[in-house]
């Protein structure tokens, strides 16, 4: 019986995803140890884990070296790989939001700079709202942006909002709410449509 191999984002994603699977009654703890090893596998040798930068469990998935993911819905959207996203897990909940200073009128009228690290969700909700935009991509804090005058606005998640008071800066309009998804490799779920159909439904079960 071939491995089902899980691809965990490394972090809090993680360690939410790992209650989850111990609701389904997958022994895991053997991945709260504190180790160097990339490719854990259970004591019944039924599943193998690999902890990755979180921006890159799609690719992994995609790619078909992992079975079934854990991935930011933000992640999905931004990256457009060619997955099935099955299920909505309810953790790890935010916001896609533009942010700015909240009396700049400039927020109000095309020909935008905005500093982001989603380029295409920005670029896809600005031409939804027919606005024109010049998307600046950062990878570090795009809440810098509007307060160096880089960027008029930003797009960015948004959990509690306090980096963003912290800053002067407020929320200026919501995208969508974000949350983190199981997420599984096409051919993956045809070959092993055995073990990954009831899994996903303990998975859906232990998160209702």
């Amino acid at each position: 019986m071939s491995d089902i191999v899980f691809a965990l984002p490394k972090g809090r994603l993680a360690e939410r995803a790992i209650e989850v699977l111990e609701k389904c009654d997958i022994d895991c703890r053997f991945l709260k140890f504190d180790t160097r090893e990339l490719v854990l596998t259970d004591s019944n040798k039924q599943y193998k884990f690999i902890f990755v930068k979180p921006s890159d469990v799609t690719t992994y998935v995609e790619r078909g070296a992992a079975d079934v993911g854990v991935a930011g819905k933000d992640t999905i959207l931004e990256q457009n790989k060619d997955i099935y996203e099955l299920i909505d897990l309810k953790f790890g909940k935010c916001r896609m939001c533009v942010a700015g200073f909240e009396n700049d009128k400039k927020t109000s009228y095309g020909n935008l700079k905005v500093a982001t690290k989603y380029e295409r969700i920005a670029r896809e909700f600005y031409e939804s709202k027919g606005v024109n935009v010049d998307i600046i991509k950062l990878n570090g804090s795009v809440e810098l942006g509007p307060i160096v005058g880089l960027s008029d606005v930003i797009v960015d998640i948004v959990e509690s909002g306090a980096t963003l008071k912290a800053n002067g800066l407020t929320v200026l309009e919501e995208i969508f709410s974000l949350s983190a998804r199981l997420v599984v490799n096409k051919v993956s779920l045809k070959t092993k449509s055995e073990r990954i159909l009831p899994l996903v439904k303990k998975i859906s079960e232990a998160i209702v």
